[in-house]
């Protein structure tokens, strides 16, 4: 039997399947993990070709409703995504309390969060990193590279620049595990103060790699944030090149109205 939902609307077809869908899925008739129809079902129930049926599900894909893994099908995602909050992520009462950034805010997201440490050690500095940290480019710079994971799916993936003449000092920063409170505490405890972090957030598509790396269905966006962690002093000791999956992210600012 064909489908006749969205019949009368100006929309394109594969946005009126995608609708359908949509409707299922936030009415529950399609649950959380369970398998969305496939191609072949989508197009004899709505009579279209496969590109329309294909569409749709990519539109899915695109508003964070499904993810589509190689080989097996799309799924209903079973994951909100974690809120992070500018305003609340680097508390100092956080890195008191032995707890990263990073933790801090996915227990409060109600997930389990992981990491895995890929790489430490010297590099060289890239051009934007080093404008950032103000040394010269290629300049020799302590790099932490990780993988983060909430309730055992990767979600970000993260490259921490240390100006080499503050890291050199700090034996923890070249251990995979930092200590409690992450690498901003040990930094604290040596006498780097924060006075704030600025950052810098663009959206764009993943690249290969990064689909790869954070098991991101073909084409999907990511969020692609920059931070410099400022000292009372100004400097900026520490720039974290981060890469998010964008479904998995709520970015939550907060911006004083005073002058």
């Amino acid at each position: 039997m064909v489908s006749v939902a969205g019949a009368r609307s100006g929309k394109p077809r594969y946005l009126q399947i995608s609708d359908d869908l949509e409707e299922q899925i936030k009415s529950r008739r399609l649950a959380s993990a369970e398998e969305i129809p496939s191609e072949a079902t989508l197009m004899h129930r709505y009579g279209v070709s496969s590109g329309t049926a294909r569409k749709a599900v990519a539109h899915l894909r695109t508003i964070g409703l499904v993810e589509t893994h190689q080989g097996r099908g799309s799924y209903v995602k079973s994951r909100p995504p974690v809120r992070r909050k500018s305003s609340d992520r680097f508390r100092r009462s956080h890195r008191r309390a032995g707890k990263a950034a990073y933790i801090a805010e996915t227990e409060q997201a109600g997930v389990k969060p992981t990491v895995k440490v890929l790489s430490i050690g010297p590099v060289e500095a890239p051009a934007d990193v080093a404008e950032r940290l103000g040394v010269a480019e290629g300049e020799k710079v302590l790099a932490r590279r990780r993988l983060y994971f909430s309730d055992g799916t990767p979600t970000e993936e993260a490259t921490s620049y240390l100006a080499w003449g503050v890291a050199r000092d700090i034996p923890e920063l070249f251990e995979e595990n930092p200590g409690g409170g992450g690498i901003y505490a040990r930094l604290e405890e040596h006498g780097h103060e924060f006075a704030e972090y600025t950052e810098t957030v663009r959206a764009r598509l993943a690249t290969k790699q990064e689909t790869t790396a954070l098991a991101l269905s073909p084409g999907a966006p990511v969020i692609h944030l920059t931070r410099n962690a400022v000292t009372v002093a100004g400097q900026v000791v520490e720039v974290c090149d981060t890469i998010m999956a964008a479904d998995q992210f709520v970015l939550d600012y907060r911006i004083p109205a005073s002058d």
